[in-house]
C-alpha cells in the first residue's frame, strides 16, 4: 500500500491489485458505516487505486492506514443484484472463437459466475465489473463503433460492463438489458456502485409482435369507404 498526497486533504492509495483495491474499498465503507472512519468527502476506487478526497485529519488518517489489516474479501460481502440478459450481442460468436467454446457455453460460463463492481467510470452509470477467469479475458475490438446501444452487455480485458446509454465504445458486445441503470431520480443514481455483487440471468428474446391484421374488404388503412366519399 503506497499512500500520495493529493493537495492538502486528499490521498491516493496505491495497491498492487486490483483484489486488494476492492478489500481496501470494503473496509474503508465498513469502517465509516460503523462511524470509525474520519469523515472523508469522497472514496473513489480504480482499477488499483482509491482516491480518498477531502479527508478531515489527513495526517492522521495517513499513519493509520499504515497499521490497518484488512480483510480479503469474502464471497458473500456487499448486496446482490441479479440482470436479466437476452445474449444476443454481435460479437457473441467472436467471444465463443476467443474462448474455444459454443455460444451456448459463452452464456452458460458468463453467466454461471458471480461479478462484482469494482469501480466506475467513461460514462455516469458505466460499471466494471470483475469475476470472470483469466482464461476468459477478451481484447478490445481492432475498430471501435461510433455507437454501441445503451443496454448492450460487454466484454473488455478483465471486465463486463453495461453501455447505460448509447455511445462509442470498442468492447464485444455479448448480450442486452432493458434494466436501467443511471436515473436522476434515483439515489444513488448508480444502480451499479463499487462492491455490489451481479448475477447475469439468461433469458428468451421478447416475442416479436404480432402483425396488424388486414383491412376488412372495402376499408384502406382504417378509413372506410363512407368517409372517402366525404
Amino acid at each position: 500500500m503506497r499512500l500520495l498526497p493529493v493537495g492538502d486533504d486528499s490521498l491516493l492509495v496505491d495497491l498492487d491489485s486490483p483484489e486488494e483495491a476492492q478489500a481496501l474499498h470494503a473496509e474503508l465503507l465498513r469502517r465509516r458505516g460503523a462511524g470509525t472512519l474520519a469523515p472523508i468527502a469522497e472514496i473513489v476506487p480504480g482499477d488499483r487505486t482509491i482516491l480518498l478526497r477531502s479527508i478531515s485529519g489527513v495526517d492522521t488518517l495517513r499513519t493509520e492506514l499504515g497499521r490497518w489489516h484488512v480483510p480479503a474479501l469474502t464471497a458473500d460481502s456487499g448486496p446482490l443484484l441479479e440482470i436479466p440478459v437476452v445474449y444476443n450481442g454481435t460479437d457473441l460468436r467472436d467471444v465463443a472463437a476467443l474462448w474455444g467454446v459454443t455460444e451456448d457455453e459463452v452464456v452458460r460460463r458468463h453467466s454461471g459466475v458471480e461479478h462484482r463492481v469494482a469501480f466506475c467510470g467513461f460514462a455516469p452509470g458505466f460499471a466494471y465489473m470483475t469475476g470472470l477467469d483469466e482464461a476468459y479475458h477478451v481484447p478490445r475490438r481492432s475498430a471501435p463503433r461510433t455507437s454501441v446501444p445503451a443496454g448492450s452487455v460487454a466484454l473488455a480485458g478483465a471486465y463486463t460492463g453495461i453501455y447505460p446509454r448509447p455511445s462509442p465504445g470498442g468492447w464485444q458486445l455479448i448480450g442486452t438489458t432493458d434494466v436501467p441503470l443511471w436515473d436522476m431520480e434515483r439515489e444513488p443514481a448508480a444502480l451499479l456502485t463499487p462492491g455490489t455483487r451481479v448475477r447475469f440471468v439468461p433469458r428468451d428474446p421478447a416475442p416479436a409482435p404480432a402483425p396488424a391484421p388486414a383491412p376488412a374488404s372495402g376499408q384502406s388503412a382504417g378509413v372506410t369507404t363512407e368517409r372517402m366519399r366525404t
